[in-house]
C-alpha cells in the first residue's frame, strides 16, 4: 500500500509522550506551559521540549507543538521570542488558532510548518483555501463532519496543498470548537485560551425527560471506520486526550497502531474494541462520522464508563482494577527506560597567538572540531575568557544539547578574536549539531505603530432576522444587517430574490456553513453581489475577497490583536473587523488597527454560548424523532431551557434553518465602552433579533434604536434610560477580559 496514514497522539505530560512513543505512534502533539489550549494539562517547558524532540526523532516520531489559543496584544513580544527559539529547533510543526499568529509565522518564521487547529472550526472548502493562503500545510477538521464531507474537504485540501487531519478517538464537544463561549461567560475562563471549565459536562437540574447531564456526549471512536477514513484521503488520525493519563495514551495508540498494521497488510480489521473500554471512556459513538446524529450519542454520566461496560459482561470491579494496575505497571516499566535528558557537550577551546582558534566538541556519540577563519590576536574588544565564551555560545543550550563543561586549558591567555568570527563559529557548531540545518538569527519583527488619527463619525449598526423589521431601521446612521441561516440551501433562491429587491440590507453570514449550505451561500454571493457583508465564516470571507465584495470580519472570528487585523487586510482585502467581546477595555486599547480599516464592536446582543450540530432537545424535552433527518434543520423551531445547580438558566433556541444554540440568560449590554474608548470604533452594533432570554425590553425596536443613537451622540440620560428599559443584562466579559 503506497500511502501511509499518520497516527497522531496527545502528549499532556512527559510520561504520556513517552507512552505514545513506546506504543509506536507516528507523531505526538504537546504544549508548552504557555500559549496552548490545554492549560489543565501538565505540559512541558522549553528544555524538556528539546529532549522530547531528540527522543521522538530517534524513534521515528514527529512532534507538533500546540500554540492553539488566541493571543493578546501584550503577549506578542513573548510569542516572537518563543518563535525565534522554535525556528532553531527540529520541531515538525506548530498547531495554531490565532489569525495574527498565522500571519506572524507565515510572514516572518517561514521555516515553521503550520497546522490549523480544530479551534478554527474548519468545515468547508473556502476555509481550506483561506488557511492555505496563510500557508497552513494541514487543517484539523471540525469533529461534527461525516465521512462524505471529510472526503470532499480532503480533495479540496489536495487541490490546495493542504492535508486534512481528523479526530478519531476521545472526547466530543457538544459545541463546534472555537465558537463556544460558555466557560468564558460564566466563569471568565475562555475556551479560546485553553481554560475551558467544561460546563457541558456539568450536572443540571433534572430535565423534563429525566436527564441530569443533558449536554454530555459519549466519546468519539472511529476504530471500526479506518478503511472509510483512508479512502476519504485523510492524512492524519488524531487521538484526543492531553489531560488523560499515560496508560490511556499507550492503550489507545497501541490498539490503533495494530489496527493500522492489519489494514496495511490486507488482513481482516479487528471488530473487538473491548480493550478501549479499559481506559477512560464515556462509552463510544461514531454518530457524526457516519452522518447519523442521534439521541444515543448522549450519555447521562460524565464519568468513565469502564465499570458499567464490564459489569455487563460479568467482569467484577476487583478483577478490572487488578488488570488496570497490571497494565499501568507494564507501561510504566517501558516508559521509565526512555530518557528525555538533553545531550551533554564537552567543549575544548585551544589556540595561540597568530593561529586559528580551534573549538572541539565531544558528545556521547561523536566528536568534531571547528576552526576560525581568522587568527587569534593579542588585542581587541574583549579577551577570551570562560565567561565571555559561554556567553557567546549560550545558544547551544537552547538546542537538544547543553554545555556540560568548557575546557580552556590549551588556550593561551590574553588572546582576542572579533565577535563576528565567534558568531560564525557558533553558527557552524549549531549547523552540525542540528543535523546540517542552518541557524536562523533572531528575527526582529517590525514594531507596529498607530496610524494617523482618522476623523470618523461613529455610527450605529443593527442586526435583524425578520423581514418585517426593515422599516424600523430606517433612521439608523449605520448599516442594517440581516442574519442568514445555517441551513442555506433550501432558502437560497428566496434569499437571492429578497436581497436583490432590498439592496440597502447587508447579509450577515453565520459561523457554520457545511457542504451544500456553503455552496448555496457562495452562489448567493455570486448572484446578489452585495455592497458589503459581515461574515463569521472564513470560507465566505475567502469567496468575498475573490469576488471583490467588501467584507467585515464578524465577532465570532475571535479577533483580539493587531496582527489578526493586518493579516485580514493584507491577505484578503478585509474592510474592517469586529473586536471580540471576550476582551476588556485595556486589552482592546492596545490593539493598533491598519490604516483605512474600520473597527466594530457589539454593545448589545443575546450571548451565544454554544452552537451545536446535535439536537439539544433529545435530553431536555424529548423529541418525536430519535435522530436528525433532512428536514430537522430547515423545519424545526423550538425553544426550551436548562438550569444548572447554581440556578443559572440557559436558553436553548432552534429557529427554522439554523442549528441548535444555547444562549446566556442575560443579554450583553455595554454602555461604558462609549466613554472608555472614544474615537476607536467606526460603528457600534446592536442585535435586535427575536431571541428570548431573561432580558426584558420595555420599548419597541424603533425606540431601542433611538435610545442607542442618543447614547452614541452622548445625550444626557440615555445610559439610565437604556438600563431601565433593558434588564437584566451583563457586561462581565468586558470587565474581566481574558
Amino acid at each position: 500500500m503506497e500511502r501511509k496514514i499518520e497516527l497522531l497522539a496527545p502528549g499532556g505530560d512527559i510520561d504520556s509522550i513517552k507512552a505514545a512513543i513506546v506504543a509506536g505512534v507516528d507523531a505526538v502533539y504537546c504544549g508548552l506551559n504557555k500559549f496552548n489550549a490545554r492549560n489543565r494539562a501538565t505540559n512541558i517547558n522549553f528544555d524538556e521540549l528539546q529532549g522530547i524532540l531528540r527522543l521522538a526523532h530517534k524513534n521515528n516520531c514527529e512532534v507538533f507543538l500546540t500554540l492553539n489559543i488566541i493571543i493578546l496584544e501584550s503577549e506578542i513580544p513573548d510569542l516572537i521570542r518563543l518563535l525565534n527559539k522554535l525556528i532553531n529547533t527540529s520541531i515538525d510543526g506548530v498547531i495554531v488558532q490565532d489569525l495574527g499568529m498565522l500571519y506572524l509565522i507565515s510572514k516572518h518564521f517561514k521555516d515553521l510548518k503550520i497546522h490549523a487547529s480544530t479551534q478554527l472550526t474548519t468545515h468547508n472548502e473556502g476555509q481550506i483555501k483561506f488557511l492555505g493562503k496563510l500557508n497552513a500545510t494541514r487543517v484539523n477538521l471540525s469533529r461534527e463532519l461525516n465521512i462524505h464531507e471529510i472526503k470532499a474537504l480532503s480533495l479540496a485540501g489536495q487541490a490546495n496543498s493542504v492535508q486534512t487531519e481528523v479526530f478519531v478517538h476521545g472526547s466530543y464537544c457538544i459545541s463546534f470548537s472555537g465558537i463556544c463561549y460558555m466557560s468564558s461567560v460564566l466563569v471568565g475562563k475562555s475556551g479560546n485560551r485553553g481554560q475551558c471549565s467544561q460546563h457541558c459536562r456539568d450536572k443540571y437540574i433534572t430535565t423534563a425527560i429525566g436527564k441530569d447531564y443533558p449536554l454530555n456526549l459519549k466519546d468519539n471512536s472511529a476504530y471500526f471506520n479506518l478503511k472509510e477514513l483512508y479512502d476519504a484521503g485523510v492524512a492524519s488520525l488524531k487521538i484526543e486526550g492531553r489531560i488523560k493519563e499515560f496508560e490511556y495514551v499507550y492503550t489507545v495508540v497501541d490498539l490503533w497502531r495494530k489496527q493500522l498494521h492489519r489494514f496495511y497488510e490486507n488482513e481482516s480489521l479487528s471488530t473487538d474494541n473491548s480493550d478501549l473500554y479499559k481506559v477512560f471512556n464515556r462509552d463510544f459513538t461514531n454518530g457524526y462520522l457516519k452522518g447519523d446524529i442521534n439521541k444515543n450519542m448522549f450519555i447521562d454520566n460524565p464519568m468513565s464508563h469502564s465499570t458499567e461496560h464490564f459489569s455487563e459482561i460479568s467482569i467484577g470491579q476487583t478483577e478490572l482494577d487488578e488488570e488496570k494496575a497490571e497494565i499501568r505497571n507494564l507501561i510504566r516499566n517501558k516508559i521509565d527506560l526512555l530518557c528525555i535528558e538533553k545531550v551533554p557537550l564537552i567543549i575544548s577551546v585551544s589556540g595561540e597567538y597568530g593561529e586559528p582558534l580551534k573549538v572541539s566538541v565531544e558528545t556521547p556519540d561523536t566528536m568534531f572540531e571547528v576552526l576560525s577563519e581568522i587568527n587569534l590576536a593579542n588585542k581587541g574588544t574583549e579577551v577570551l575568557t570562560e565567561k565571555m565564551i559561554l556567553k557567546r555560545l549560550k545558544a547551544l543550550n537552547d538546542t537538544e544539547y547543553y554545555i556540560k563543561h568548557l575546557d580552556l586549558e590549551h588556550l593561551s591567555s590574553g588572546l582576542y578574536i572579533n565577535f563576528k568570527e565567534l558568531t560564525s563559529i557558533k553558527k557552524r557548531l549549531l549547523f552540525i549539531l542540528n543535523g546540517s540545518k542552518e541557524y536562523v538569527a533572531p528575527i526582529n519583527v517590525p514594531v507596529l505603530k498607530n496610524p494617523e488619527k482618522e476623523e470618523t463619525k461613529t455610527t450605529l449598526s443593527v442586526l435583524i432576522s425578520s423581514k418585517s423589521d426593515i422599516d424600523i431601521c430606517n433612521g439608523t446612521t449605520g448599516d442594517i444587517y440581516f442574519q442568514l441561516p445555517d441551513g442555506f440551501k433550501n432558502e437560497c433562491d428566496e434569499l437571492i430574490e429578497w436581497f436583490i429587491e432590498n439592496q440597502k440590507i447587508r447579509p450577515w453570514f453565520p459561523s457554520v456553513l457545511i457542504g451544500e449550505d456553503y455552496e448555496a451561500a457562495v452562489d448567493f454571493l455570486h448572484q446578489v453581489r452585495p455592497k458589503g457583508i459581515v461574515t463569521n465564516n472564513t470560507g465566505i470571507a475567502y469567496e468575498a475577497w475573490e469576488k471583490g465584495i467588501p467584507w467585515i470580519a464578524g465577532p465570532y472570528l475571535n479577533t483580539v490583536n493587531s496582527y489578526s487585523l493586518i493579516s485580514l487586510k493584507e491577505n484578503f482585502n478585509c474592510a474592517g473587523a469586529f473586536i471580540s467581546n471576550e476582551i476588556n477595555q485595556y486589552q482592546i486599547r492596545s490593539i493598533k488597527k491598519p490604516a483605512d480599516f474600520e473597527l466594530y464592536y457589539s454593545i448589545y446582543h443575546p450571548i451565544v454560548l454554544m452552537t451545536s450540530r446535535q439536537c439539544l432537545f433529545h435530553q431536555v424535552t424529548g423529541c418525536e424523532k430519535s435522530r436528525i433527518d433532512g428536514t430537522c434543520i430547515q423545519d424545526c423551531a423550538k425553544s426550551s431551557s436548562i438550569t444548572n445547580l447554581d440556578h443559572h438558566s440557559f436558553h436553548i433556541e432552534k429557529s427554522k434553518g439554523s442549528y441548535h444554540r444555547i444562549y446566556n440568560e442575560r443579554n450583553f449590554l455595554n454602555t461604558d465602552i462609549i466613554k472608555d474608548l472614544p474615537d476607536v470604533f467606526f460603528s457600534f452594533f446592536i442585535d435586535l433579533r427575536d431571541i428570548k432570554t431573561k432580558t426584558r425590553v420595555g420599548l419597541s425596536k424603533s425606540e431601542v434604536i433611538k435610545l442607542f443613537e442618543d447614547l452614541i451622540k452622548g445625550k444626557p440620560g440615555s445610559v439610565e434610560k437604556l438600563k431601565r428599559n433593558i434588564s437584566p443584562t451583563t457586561m462581565e466579559q468586558y470587565g474581566r477580559g481574558i
